[in-house]
């Protein structure tokens, strides 16, 4: 008896980890998002800080992940029952491919270069750099609210 009660834990046990998919860690680049095909249907979808990363449900099975700010954060998307369907790091980067980031004096510029050159700082940039874009940005999204 002892023994069909450990064999069936075990197979519970195994069927509850099969049931998890799980990544080391997803990587979406800032201003970008990526889908994500589910295997099943998802009742509830967290991320862990939403000032790095978003995510926006299109259906039951598909998911989009948008990266916000540079940085790490954590994804559980959970089935009806709360069953973990995905758990994973998400890491957000940059395209560096069109950045080029000017020293000078001690200070750092960053710009994106693709067509003709635009602020794009990062963390690490020049204050006045930063509050600059930033305060454009912001300008921007009142205009457009």
């Amino acid at each position: 008896m002892k023994l069909i009660s450990r064999l069936a834990a075990a197979c519970l046990m195994a069927g509850t980890i099969t049931m998890t998919v799980t990544a080391q860690q997803m990587t979406v680049e800032t201003g970008t998002t990526k889908p994500l095909r589910l295997s099943r249907a998802a009742a509830n979808v967290v991320i862990g800080n939403q000032n790095i990363a978003d995510v926006a449900v299109a259906d039951p099975h598909l998911i989009f992940l948008t990266g916000k700010s540079f940085g790490t954060t954590n994804l559980v998307v959970l089935d009806a029952n709360n069953n973990i369907i995905v758990e994973t790091n998400v890491v957000v980067t940059t395209n560096a491919a069109n950045l080029v980031t000017i020293n000078r004096g001690g200070s750092s510029f960053t710009y994106d270069c693709a067509g003709e050159c635009r602020d794009a700082p990062v963390l690490g940039d020049n204050e006045d750099h930063f509050s600059r874009s930033l305060d454009q940005a912001e300008q921007l999204k009142r205009l457009t609210n």
